[in-house]
């Protein structure tokens, strides 16, 4: 009786969300299913990979005529991935429609695969036994990536789904720093003595029914449960069962401090070619493992916020953002860039009897800034790129910007000739175009230099390069590009 009251009460909810206008069962159905026949035959929508056009306008048309049955059939087949993209790519109203029709099935993987606020809005609405159930199915890691940014009552609603075994393991997880390796491990290790035998570790994983979903490694530990090697799992079902796994381990085995950040483990990981890693706490013990595709995301993560950095845009910026969210994230960034612009204008000022007599100045200025502008651009995303993969160091920078320097003044030469010709054909004042030709050069030369020294400063002065680079290359190419190309032509023209 209390499921069937449930029931009602969300289906309730759902039909209190449908807009008033074209709220009309039959008349939205007729909606998807044309919206469906218009992307049947289109060939540029059909993808090796993802979900296209027609599979979402399928869904929508099930939720809309409320085919529970029709959903299921249509989302089964979907990896959890591709239903985290379908959820994210919908508005708000038609994701809720999805999850209040489709709750029995969402399960804990595609829970994991939703960005961090669509995650905590699907969470709202689903029942609590059916986040229970989808909650149990994940590893220790996955349990505490969902509860890291959730609101208290939210973590208190899953921690309680969890029997107290997985409760204690993922309470302990957290109370490691955020973004730490203690938070990106999971808890659940296959872990043996170091003197054990092939056939002995076979036997005992055999008769273990709680091993990990996925594990690469077999760990070998002293009797103080310190790891001291481990051994791959093709290796070990190869061997024979009377060799001793101390003979058979691998040479790239590593550990991992719990305290460690999180972006010093993905480095690790790829720097190495890691599959799996054990983590141990201060006293070296054995305290869980970190799997290669936690550290790859987390490579990513960092990769993604350099992006997001260098553009100014903030780091966590998303597309299911609201417009009060992206307007905080890239407001103050735009009011240093007009900052910077407004140091620019005022050395044109300088020379605004310079511009007054010749006014061709004020049709070539901007040439001269944009080119280079770009050229610090290129060179500031090498760099910066560099820092981020720590293949730019104290032993090779001199070399590094000594390289960029000379790009620079090449490229700056190569358009010189090109801008000097326009410029005296343009106006027909060859004066003209040796100004705008050394303006180039100096230019395109200091931004080849500041793309590259601007980030590895900011970096020995602990500042993130990514986030504040952009901001001093621009600033730079704009002035020493003004003051060079007027101040040349005050010289050479008057």
């Amino acid at each position: 009786m209390s499921d069937r009251k449930d029931d009602q009460t969300r289906e309730d909810d759902l039909s209190s969300t449908r807009p008033e206008a074209g709220a009309d069962p039959e008349v939205r159905a007729a909606e998807a299913a044309e919206a469906i026949a218009d992307v049947e035959d289109d060939e540029e929508e059909t993808r090796a990979y993802g979900i296209d056009r027609k599979t979402i306008a399928a869904i929508l048309y099930a939720v809309e005529t409320g085919d529970r049955e029709g959903l299921t059939e249509l989302m089964e087949p979907l990896h959890a991935a591709d239903i985290a993209d379908i959820l994210e790519q919908v508005n708000a109203y038609d994701r809720r429609r999805i999850v209040l029709l489709y709750d029995r099935e969402l399960d804990g993987e595609i829970l994991s695969e939703l960005e961090e606020s669509i995650r905590e809005e699907v969470i709202r609405l689903m029942k609590p036994e059916v986040l229970a159930d989808a909650v149990r199915e994940l590893d220790s890691d996955d349990v505490v990536d969902l509860l890291e940014y959730l609101e208290e009552p939210q973590q208190e609603a899953i921690l309680d789904a969890l029997d107290d075994s997985d409760r204690v393991a993922v309470e302990q997880a957290l109370t490691y720093p955020e973004e730490s390796a203690g938070r990106l491990m999971q808890r659940e290790v296959v872990a043996v003595p170091e003197f054990w035998s092939v056939g002995e570790a076979i036997d005992y994983m055999r008769e273990r029914d709680d091993l990990p979903d996925q594990f690469y490694h077999v760990i070998l530990v002293d009797p103080r449960m310190k790891p001291v090697a481990h051994v791959q799992l093709g290796r070990l079902m190869a061997a024979p069962r009377a060799s001793k796994l101390a003979d058979i381990t691998e040479p790239s085995f590593r550990t991992i401090p719990a305290e460690q950040d999180e972006g010093e483990v993905a480095y690790a990981f790829n720097q190495y070619h890691l599959i799996s890693a054990p983590v141990v706490d201060g006293d070296e013990r054995l305290v869980g493992v970190i799997t290669i595709d936690d550290a790859m995301i987390v490579l990513d993560e960092e990769h993604e916020e350099d992006i997001l950095r260098l553009a100014g845009v903030g780091e966590e910026s998303s597309l299911n953002d609201r417009v009060f969210q992206t307007l905080k994230q890239r407001f103050p960034w735009l009011a240093v860039n007009l900052a910077t612009a407004i140091v620019a204008s005022l050395v044109i000022s300088l020379f605004e009897g310079t511009i007054a007599q010749f006014v061709a100045l004020a049709v070539l200025m901007p040439i001269v800034a944009s080119m280079g502008g770009n050229a610090g651009t290129q060179s500031l995303t090498v760099a910066v790129r560099a820092i981020a993969t720590r293949d730019l160091t104290g032993s090779n920078v001199w070399r590094v910007i000594r390289r960029e320097a000379l790009v620079g003044l090449m490229n700056g030469l190569a358009f010189a000739v090109v801008m000097g010709i326009i410029g005296m054909v343009w106006f027909g004042e060859p004066k003209l175009g040796l100004v705008i030709a050394l303006a180039m050069v100096i230019n395109l030369l200091v931004a080849g230099l500041a793309g590259t020294v601007v980030p590895v400063v900011l970096e020995k002065f602990k500042v993130d390069p990514a986030l504040a680079s952009g901001t001093f290359v621009t600033t730079v190419t704009d002035v020493v590009g003004f003051f060079a190309f007027l101040g040349l032509a005050g010289i050479i023209l008057l």
